[in-house]
Formats: C-alpha cells, structure tokens, sequence
C-alpha cells in the first residue's frame, strides 16, 4: 500500500514558506519549473502575485515544516476560461523519487473536478521527464512541439466521493501540520532549557573554582 502523503491547501501566511523553497531550487530546477532561468527578484514576484482567493496552492511540509514540494492550480481570471486550469509543481532535491510530484497531481485534479474544471493543462519545457511523466500516467494528451510540450487532461464530473475525500485529506493533513508544528515548539523550548541548564552548571562550576 502506498505512503499517505499530508498534501496541505495553503494561505497568504505560508508565502514566506513557498519563498524559501523557490529560492532554494537550483538554477536547472528553476528553469524546468519556470521554463525560464528565473531570478531570486522574478521568484519573489511570483510569490507577491500569487491570488490564494482564486487558485489552489498545495504543499507538503517536512518535520521542520520547510516545504518538501509546492504545487500551484492556477484558474482563469477570465469566465470563458472558467472551466480550465494550469498545474505547475516543484520538488526540493533532497525529496525527489518518492512521487510527491504524482501525489500532489492527484490532489490538484480532485480539486479541479471539484470546481466543475474539464480540462487540465500542463505547459512544461519537453526536457522536463518527470512533469511529463507524471501527465502521461494520468492518461493526459501530450503534444510536444520542440522545445516545449503541453499535456491536456479532461476531467469527469465532480461526485460525492470526490468532495468528501477532499475534505477528509484536507482535515489529515491540517492534523499532520499542527502535530508537526507542535513537535518543533517542543524541541525549540528544549534546546532552549538545556542552554539554560547548561549555563547554571557552568555558572555553578565557576562559583566553585
């Protein structure tokens, strides 16, 4: 059976967190992400730009509560477009071969046939194998034309269990997040007690000598 994987919907108040793990992907790892070689200014304006209230931005949080992966549904601002979106996705080296990239796919196309989308599409550099990889196990289309491709996927109609699983993955996941965040407060406070452990025994020692 496959690993459970805690995918979290985010907010405006993890955008320092995105930030962090786009700013810590290599320049070839920007390129496959962006299409472009993206700069630390042209990263952190997509982090400003980035519409919470519209699209879908997921993510997977280490036990230090660094992003391990990011995924971004973007959705249309214009109505005739309402019914497509964009996936877009990155994983931190350290965290590659273990399908978080498939898993947060999964995860965005649930949400899109939640939001009645039909169709989802992926604008990726034809080098990128994995984004590739991953639209093509899906069963999406792919048309590649040089050095860039495009994967479409249509989606069915939204159903009970979809929006019931969506709903039970988000509330794991929030769970998996706070027991997280809970555990890295407590090893804060304890590496901060043991300082202050440690700095009575020495001021104790040189009373003593």
């Amino acid at each position: 059976m496959a690993r459970w994987v805690p995918i979290r919907p985010l907010s405006p108040r993890h955008m320092p967190r995105i930030l962090a793990h786009l700013l810590g992907l290599s320049a070839h790892d920007r390129y496959l992400r962006f299409g472009y070689l993206a700069t630390d200014e042209q990263i952190g304006r997509y982090v400003r730009q980035l519409d919470f209230s519209r699209d879908e931005i997921f993510g997977v949080f280490n036990r230090r509560l660094e992003l391990a992966a990011v995924a971004h549904l973007a959705f249309s601002a214009d109505a005739r477009w309402a019914a497509c979106a964009e996936f877009g996705v990155s994983v931190a080296a350290p965290y590659r071969g273990r399908s978080l990239g498939g898993r947060l796919f999964g995860r965005a196309v649930r949400q899109a046939r939640n939001r009645g989308v039909v169709m989802v599409f992926i604008h990726a550099l034809s080098e990128n194998a994995a984004m590739l990889a991953i639209a093509r196990r899906a069963g999406a289309r792919i048309e590649r034309d040089g050095a860039e491709s495009e994967a479409f996927l249509h989606l069915p109609e939204a159903t009970l269990d979809t929006r019931l699983g969506a709903l039970i993955e988000d509330q794991m996941a929030e769970l998996d997040y706070s027991l997280k965040q809970q555990a890295r407060q407590f090893r804060q406070w304890l590496a901060t007690a043991q300082e202050v452990r440690q700095g009575v025994r020495d001021a104790r020692h040189h009373a003593g000598s």
